[in-house]
């Protein structure tokens, strides 16, 4: 995220805790529906949510239901009837949830979701990695990653922009790290209620359940039209994709904040390019400005957009790199790659002169992740491109 010269926002920022501001940001966006069920981390946006509803600051119908299954249930009947909607999950609730998420893309609902991402279990661990959001990659929804707190209150209001957008009309996720994000206190400048009616509108839709004149959502696809409707689904993803960069350029010139699908730092001239996701980015960047200062010729590219995945735009972000690491944050159990680097390594293969690239996978269920690790991890990028080796993931801070 940057900030273009000359321009400032007009509200003042404040010190908030991220989940309050996602769901103070929920509310500038004046949701019609949330539906809810508590799990750690995420519990502080709902419950946040709950006494919005209460006090009468945002007028919505706060629906606490049983599960989180329950939860996206209550969602695509929302959505369906043309309500913004918003839920919000972690981890093993999103599993929970799963079965309903591959319903509410197929029947093209703009539902937006805050999940904050936690490790799946077992063992039983309530901490951040991104297992929970690799686990749903295929689902059909738009994801994207927040970095800060400020971040995350952007990309909420901005979500429901581009789910709702018409020639888009697909569920959206804002994934953010669960406590090393959703609860730390931030200054986060919250916008003008009047803005963000501007830059949102409220939502409407031609295809919603209605009594006065009825129509079928999520009718049976038999074989001979169901490659046809998946095939449809994944354009219509596909497709999303420049829309998001214009809502997000529209964003900026509303409210001073540019996001890109692929965001870089410090990529000029850079021979090894470090490759991440979520909150852990501005660490590697501080890690990446010690580098610098001595002498190391090392960037960052950061994935905003992971779905769909921004194909050219990582393309140019890495161009001209020797050497590659990409950070995972997830195992794909009984394969040698983690899954970013799994996706990243199959696009560039067919490249001329594609870097050497090397996975490393880090932070699983909280550990810590220091500058330390990621200066660890450019000098064996040096090694092993030196010495033409490919191999499986390396795992960085484990226990000796």
């Amino acid at each position: 995220m940057s900030a273009p010269k000359g321009k400032s926002d007009s509200a003042r920022a404040i010190g908030l805790e991220v989940s309050l501001a996602i769901a103070e940001a929920v509310k500038l966006a004046e949701a019609e529906v949330v539906a809810a069920y508590p799990i750690t981390p995420q519990t502080h946006i709902v419950e946040h949510l709950s006494e919005l509803v209460a006090n009468g600051e945002l007028t919505a119908e706060y629906v606490p239901v049983e599960s989180e299954q329950s939860a996206m249930s209550a969602c695509i009947g929302a959505a369906a009837a043309g309500a913004r909607t918003f839920t919000s999950t972690s981890s093993q609730g999103l599993l929970l949830m799963a079965e309903m998420l591959y319903i509410a893309s197929i029947l093209r609902l703009p539902i937006v979701m805050a999940m904050v991402n936690r490790a799946i279990s077992g063992p039983i661990n309530i901490w951040n990695d991104h297992s929970d959001a690799m686990s749903v990659r295929d689902c059909g929804w738009i994801q994207v990653f927040a970095e800060t707190g400020q971040e995350a209150v952007d990309l909420t209001i901005m979500s429901f922009r581009i789910a709702e957008d018409p020639g888009v009309l697909l569920p959206l996720i804002v994934n953010l790290d669960g406590f090393t994000l959703s609860h730390f206190i931030e200054p986060v400048i919250l916008p003008e209620a009047a803005e963000v009616r501007r830059f949102l509108p409220p939502y409407e839709t031609a295809h919603k359940l209605d009594i006065q004149n009825p129509l079928s959502l999520g009718a049976l696809g038999g074989p001979e039209i169901y490659t046809e409707a998946r095939r449809a689904l994944d354009l219509a993803l596909t497709g999303a994709k420049p829309r998001i960069q214009r809502v997000f350029d529209d964003f900026a010139k509303v409210f001073g904040r540019q996001y890109k699908l692929v965001e870089t730092y410090r990529t000029e001239g850079a021979e090894t390019i470090l490759v991440t996701m979520g909150s852990i980015s501005e660490t590697a960047m501080t890690a990446v400005d010690e580098m610098r200062e001595a002498g190391q010729k090392v960037g960052l590219v950061r994935l905003r957009l992971w779905r769909p995945f921004p194909v050219e735009e990582f393309r140019a972000a890495v161009a001209g790199a020797k050497n590659l690491a990409v950070i995972d944050r997830a195992m794909i159990l009984g394969f040698p790659e983690g899954p970013v680097a799994t996706e990243i390594r199959a696009l560039l293969y067919h490249e001329k002169n594609r870097p050497h690239m090397t996975n490393f996978i880090l932070g699983l269920g909280g550990r810590d992740v220091p500058r330390s690790h990621f200066k660890h991890i450019v000098e064996r990028v040096r090694e092993l491109g030196a010495s033409g080796r490919q191999g499986r993931y390396e795992l960085v801070g484990v226990l000796e």
